[in-house]
């Protein structure tokens, strides 16, 4: 069964490609940019293009390519509509027409926008799949759309599909320039285990597994971040002072972070939680906060082997807007 992975020379395109490669199992990687995982250059907006590559025996389709958040200072709004809506949009086709048996989306939290950011004195949101979107930027409308073409192609019975709400896993600074200035880079992305982030490797366990369970399953969503050791009651503390609420949790934490001069975040102000994606993918995230200070102890990297091999990548310029001034990320939208 030849899987197609669109977006392979991303970060999580390129994970996914090297997991199937090492595996054995066959794989078309198609992007936009050229590169050692990619065996297809071309745009998923052409169909010319789809129907070439899904001719070669493919079964199943993980879409990962896309426009991403930093490409809000790099690209008109036009060209988010033509790729994230338009193209998720000629590959839902392309792939029905080439009877597909499964696909998988890759959306993102940040299509949950607004409902991430309570008013200050509020406990920190809660966020399962059952909060309603609103999206902030181009980017989020986008990707919240895509996830609607893709149920309807579920619903009216010509594709069985996952989509998977992704947390963070890029390996770049921080889209704050109040994070960038404070916090190291691993420090900030440490913390972000405990309530925003997937490790590489986790995220993409996931989209195998939905690749397999979609038929299945029919249609689902499921947001996609480490585990996080928060519960509910948690929430109003998170908000005031979630070094507390850490340190009676992982007693050993606080010295590891002070060997290193790190600190917790003063606020945090939302958990999300991935137990359906546990329960409905049978997907077992290894890489985790816990995990992560039992390798801080050992003195070793807290990524997985998998997340150090794809590295930094950042994200090409490309739009009338041009290259960024501020490092690699550096959108606040």
């Amino acid at each position: 069964m030849t899987i197609l992975v669109a977006g392979s020379a991303g970060h999580l395109g390129e994970a996914v490609m090297r997991v199937l490669r090492a595996s054995g199992r066959p794989a078309i990687g198609i992007d936009a940019r050229p590169s050692p995982f990619t065996d297809h250059v071309g745009s998923i907006t052409d169909r010319a293009f789809l129907r070439t590559v899904l001719q070669d025996g493919v079964r199943s389709v993980i879409h990962a390519a896309a426009l991403h958040k930093p490409h809000v200072v790099t690209h008109p709004h036009q060209a988010f509509v033509e790729v994230n809506l338009g193209g998720t949009l000629a590959l839902l086709e392309s792939a029905s027409d080439a009877g597909v048996g499964s696909f998988v989306f890759t959306s993102t939290t940040s299509a949950f926008g607004s409902a991430l950011a309570p008013a200050p004195g509020l406990p920190a949101a809660w966020i399962t799949e059952d909060v309603a979107p609103v999206p902030r930027n181009i980017y989020g409308t986008t990707k919240l759309g895509a996830e609607h073409l893709c149920e309807m192609f579920a619903r009216r019975g010509r594709l069985a599909v996952v989509v998977l709400r992704t947390s963070r896993f890029f390996p770049e600074e921080d889209d704050a320039a109040a994070v960038r200035n404070r916090f190291d880079r691993d420090n900030a992305q440490l913390n972000e285990l405990l309530y925003r982030r997937v490790d590489l490797e986790d995220a993409v366990q996931a989209h195998l597994l939905a690749v397999d369970r979609a038929p299945g399953l029919g249609f689902a969503r499921f947001i996609v971040s480490a585990p996080s050791p928060f519960r509910r009651g948690d929430l109003a503390a998170l908000r005031r002072d979630p070094a507390a609420v850490v340190w009676r949790r992982f007693p050993a934490a606080q010295a590891l972070y002070a060997a290193r001069g790190w600190s917790m975040f003063d606020d945090i102000d939302r958990v999300y939680v991935s137990r359906r994606a546990v329960a409905g993918l049978g997907w077992a995230p290894r890489w985790g906060f816990a995990q992560a200070l039992r390798r801080l102890r050992d003195g070793e990297d807290f990524r997985s082997p998998l997340a150090r091999a794809v590295g930094r990548k950042g994200y090409h310029a490309g739009g009338p807007g041009g290259g960024f001034a501020d490092g690699p990320y550096p959108v606040e939208a």
